[in-house]
């Protein structure tokens, strides 16, 4: 009796999750101009409550972020949904996500036909990511790494995606992207909603930036500049 109570209990919320990500979609997604078939096939199929801690498994389709602890957050769906859209993933392209997390912008990546490379130097996040990704998005190569330092190994990249906000984006990082073609996207700090999603390339004259639409998340730590003298 209590094994089927329980049985009952799980089914109900693997149906109540399903029923979040529908709505997270309709409700949150697609009326934010996220039109990508790629893209939301992939938010519609991932369970984005496997790439949160298991205690703050019902925040994962807020629309909100996730705090994951060390000043780091899980973004809202529609900012990493848009986000991506921006980076306009194509089959083949080859992909690094720099602050990775705990992968779920990496599973979306991947879902589009990308081949990614999920860069993270917080333990903690990685724990989550590894069996998240293995079990959902085993292609996806995951590596431990500095942020700032990009992962040159797999360099060049058609598309460098970095999960946070940055002051600026760190050149060791800027030079792995293909030149030419490679884009890199990522969010200008500013304060509050005055922060800005931007795309970027490398040109000959150095990194050629444009802002695309207000997108305001937290600063990654271990690339929040250097404060200056103060006089």
């Amino acid at each position: 009796m209590d094994q089927a109570v329980t049985q009952d209990a799980t089914m109900q919320i693997a149906v109540d999750f399903a029923d979040a990500r529908k709505k997270m979609v309709d409700g949150q997604i697609r009326p934010n101009k996220v039109s990508n078939p790629a893209i939301l096939a992939a938010l519609r199929s991932l369970p984005r409550e496997r790439f949160v801690p298991a205690a703050q498994a019902a925040l994962a389709y807020a629309d909100e972020p996730v705090p994951l602890g060390n000043g780091r957050v899980l973004a809202e769906p529609r900012a990493i949904a848009k986000l991506i859209q921006l980076c306009a993933p194509e089959v083949g392209a080859r992909v690094l996500v720099v602050a990775a997390g705990t992968g779920y912008g990496a599973a979306v990546m991947a879902a589009c036909g990308t081949l990614v490379t999920a860069l993270e130097e917080d333990e903690a996040l990685l724990d989550i990511a590894r069996p998240a990704l293995a079990a959902l998005a085993p292609a996806v190569g995951i590596v431990d790494g500095r942020l700032a330092a990009g992962w040159s190994a797999g360099a060049p990249y058609d598309i460098i995606l970095i999960e946070g906000a940055v002051d600026t984006v760190p050149p060791e990082i800027a030079a792995q992207l293909r030149p030419g073609s490679g884009r890199l996207v990522t969010v200008r700090a500013g304060r509050g909603l005055a922060s800005q999603a931007m795309i970027a390339e490398m040109t000959p004259a150095g990194l050629s930036t444009r802002d695309a639409f207000d997108c305001a998340m937290p600063v990654l730590p271990s690339l929040r500049a250097a404060p200056g003298f103060v006089f």
